[in-house]
């Protein structure tokens, strides 16, 4: 699968062009309400939707004098209307272009964002199916614990990953939301039939209650869940960083043709993606703390949350389709090393199976408090001498009074339980 980048789509979405285009089409659907109310003149209607429109260098160059950005969007359109432009943001005020026309823009890159964590699933999806029964050790602290698959940890990111298409879900619907309640969110100069109209027209639910503007508790919970989305990609990349270091080489990033690693030693292949996108993670989760902060307002509003949205919302949203793409790359294209899984797997002489010796020999009817002592004496001889275990415990005379080849032969097969493998498989809807 070839990732499809989508910066310019982003870039598109959180344009000028996009963004006055949005405010046209509110103030053309809030007229298009008013006419039907009987509160614009039919003529009038018609003569606004045939001629309103906008320039987008000449409303920066009118915001240079009035500093108010949505009164020098209102006069460059007037200036194309005319006369009739007087019945344009009848009875609206500034938060009612830019909440509802934020909205929509969130809306949209959302579902940008969407599109790229089901490509991503569907990558993760096949690694798991590859990687299904590849046996590799597992490490608890850093430590070989016991085995399990690679496709396990496959199984596990697709598994969050679907979590994530959830909240990311319910993120863009909390958010798909617009008002049209005129200052302070009253309605007393617009009806709400207005407020109705123009955000089924935008495909939009209206909001309960407003202040003038939209509560910023909705904004918070969208910019959290990215910096969620990103922490999880985090943790992909740092497991990544882990297995590809030089002692371990299980799995490495590829390193394509006339890449180079270091800029003194010729022979570096290193994990520059995913230590980028751990990065990269850091800055969206400082977004996110920053969206937070824009809750708490002074009484039915103020503006210190726009300068912060300005920033944060758009570059936040094209991030988080930079670090999705970028990982659905890395996971593709990912090298694994079959032999040297199977060589840590065996590093240890044995050990890894400590588990199913002391389960044993409590199955057979020995005291855990001694078979806990006993494994563990074999374990670090084990660990002392680099004696194989297996030997070691056929060699223990306690442990034998209660084991025999048999026992040996069934705790040290390697399996790796298929069986169990299977149904976390079937649980997590990998088949």
């Amino acid at each position: 699968m070839i990732p499809r980048y989508s910066r310019k789509e982003l870039a598109q979405i959180w344009s000028d062009e996009n963004k006055f285009k949005i405010w046209l089409d509110i103030e053309i659907l809030a007229c298009e309400a008013q006419c039907k109310l009987g509160l614009i003149p039919e003529k009038a209607m018609k003569n606004i939707k045939k001629k309103a429109k906008f320039n987008v260098a000449k409303i920066l160059k009118i915001e240079e004098t009035v500093k108010h950005d949505v009164i020098a969007f209102l006069t460059n359109v007037g200036s194309y209307v005319g006369l009739d432009s007087r019945f344009i943001h009848m009875g609206m005020t500034s938060s009612d272009v830019l909440d509802t026309a934020l909205s929509v823009q969130m809306k949209q890159a959302g579902e940008i964002i969407l599109r790229d964590l089901l490509d991503l699933k569907k990558v993760l999806y096949n690694k798991a199916l590859q990687y299904k029964y590849l046996a590799m050790i597992g490490r608890t602290h850093g430590i070989h614990a016991e085995p399990v698959t690679l496709g396990l940890k496959f199984a596990l990111w697709y598994d969050e990953t679907q979590r994530n298409i959830e909240r990311l879900v319910l993120a863009i619907d909390n958010i798909s939301v617009g008002q049209v309640s005129g200052a302070v969110g009253t309605y007393e100069h617009i009806s709400p039939y207005v407020e109705k109209y123009v955000c089924n027209k935008l495909g939009l639910k209206t909001t309960n209650i407003s202040t003038q503007i939209l509560q910023r508790d909705r904004h918070a919970e969208y910019m959290n869940t990215l910096a969620v989305m990103a922490s999880c990609i985090e943790k992909y990349a740092t497991e990544i960083r882990h297995l590809q270091k030089t002692e371990v080489l299980e799995v490495e990033e590829s390193f394509s043709k006339g890449q180079k690693g270091s800029s003194a030693m010729p022979h570096k292949k290193n994990p520059i993606t995913s230590e980028q996108l751990s990065g990269l993670a850091r800055v969206l989760r400082g977004n996110a703390m920053a969206s937070m902060e824009n809750i708490a307002l002074w009484h039915e509003r103020d503006i210190s949350h726009s300068s912060v949205e300005r920033i944060v919302v758009p570059d936040s949203t094209i991030l988080m389709d930079y670090i999705l793409n970028k990982f659905t790359a890395l996971a593709e294209n990912l090298v694994v090393y079959e032999d040297n899984i199977k060589k840590n797997l065996n590093l240890t002489n044995g050990l890894i199976y400590s588990q199913k010796v002391l389960l044993k020999l409590i199955d057979k009817k020995m005291k855990r408090e001694d078979a806990y002592r006993i494994t563990q004496n074999i374990a670090m001889k084990c660990w002392k001498e680099k004696i194989s275990f297996q030997e070691l415990v056929k060699k223990d005379r306690e442990a034998m009074k209660y084991l025999d080849l048999k026992d040996l032969k069934h705790i040290f097969s390697g399996d790796v339980l298929k069986k169990k493998v299977d149904f976390i498989f079937n649980r997590v809807g990998i088949k």
